[in-house]
């Protein structure tokens, strides 16, 4: 008898043609997030299931699928599904790591670009007809030669950011629980505390996990800590930063401009931030390139495909 494996989005047909030479494969397709509710009546058949990162995988969920024995994350972070309950009940949690970092680290230095050399607001310049044609003080940006980028986590993601910044001439200086000496030698990275980190950093750039030690951890604090001249990015996770405190830091001249991938409520956005032209917002497109979704996609599969074969995966989040 066949398993049956859930996919609880749309994903890359890789995802279906690995799978489908030995399970059965549903695909429940929806353009807004799920409630419990939806997730524990889409999963009721389901041995395995691929989910996204806006599926509340929670206890009540995983305990009200009995036959549920895989949860294949298709994405790095695994916040969105409670790994003391999934330990608990034997079912077995993946990820995708590893092969997002390149889009997510070009993704990262296409907002630093936008935001600090101003490229959404001279692209609205043009559309709007308000170009009249090459003045000196028109759009004036910031330059990244010669700046520092402050990176906060410095994992796969946060080291490949530091070879993009060193490219354009920049310094770098990060903030990690641990030191990461390979850094510090590749690209004469300086370790620093996080209120030394955004006090001295020209762009403060976020890729540490969500955790209760980092939620919320750019707060109105940090933000004042941190010069006027300077910009925020975050493609990691929303609620690493307090979007109402970033909002009043930008309304009143406090920092220079923002980009973000990633929402303190995701996927409702501030409703302060959506006027700022110092603000750069994209929705969720970190990974978004064809070769990097497919891989995810194919990494998911062959997790759920060797567990459910096996009782053996590769890229386990637990059990540990």
């Amino acid at each position: 008898m066949k398993h049956t494996v859930v996919l609880t989005a749309a994903m890359p047909d890789i995802a279906t043609a690995i799978l489908s030479r030995e399970c059965d494969v549903l695909t429940h397709i929806s353009d807004d997030p799920r409630t419990e509710e939806e997730l524990i009546d889409i999963l009721s058949d389901a041995d395995g299931a691929i989910t996204i990162l806006t599926d509340p995988v929670t206890r009540r969920v995983l305990s009200s699928n009995p036959n549920l024995r895989i949860v294949a994350n298709c994405a790095v972070g695994t916040d969105n599904i409670d790994l003391a309950a999934a330990g608990e009940l034997g079912i077995a949690v993946s990820n995708t790591p590893g092969v997002l970092t390149d889009a997510t680290a070009d993704l990262t230095f296409a907002l630093i670009l936008a935001v600090t050399r101003r490229i959404l607001e001279g692209d609205a310049m043009i559309r709007n007809e308000e170009f009249s044609g090459w003045q000196p003080l028109m759009l004036l940006g910031s330059e990244l030669r010669e700046s520092r980028i402050g990176i906060v986590g410095m994992g796969r993601i946060g080291y490949a950011v530091a070879q993009r910044a060193r490219a354009f001439g920049m310094s770098v200086g990060y903030h990690s629980r641990s030191a990461h000496p390979e850094t510090e030698q590749a690209h004469g990275s300086i370790r620093l505390a996080l209120d030394a980190l955004v006090e001295t950093s020209d762009i403060v750039s976020l890729h540490a996990p969500l955790t209760t030690d980092t939620a919320g951890m750019i707060d109105s604090r940090a933000l004042a800590l941190m010069k006027p001249s300077a910009f925020l990015i975050n493609t990691a996770r929303g609620a690493l930063v307090d979007e109402e405190a970033l909002a009043v830091a930008l309304e009143n001249g406090r920092l220079r401009g923002a980009g973000l991938d990633v929402y303190q409520h995701e996927p409702r956005v501030h409703a302060r931030l959506l006027p700022l032209s110092n603000v750069v917002l994209l929705p969720h497109l970190g990974s978004a390139t064809e070769r990097t979704r497919d891989a995810m996609a194919r990494i998911a599969a062959t997790n759920v495909l060797s567990w459910l074969g096996t009782g053996r995966a590769p890229n386990l989040v637990a059990p540990k």
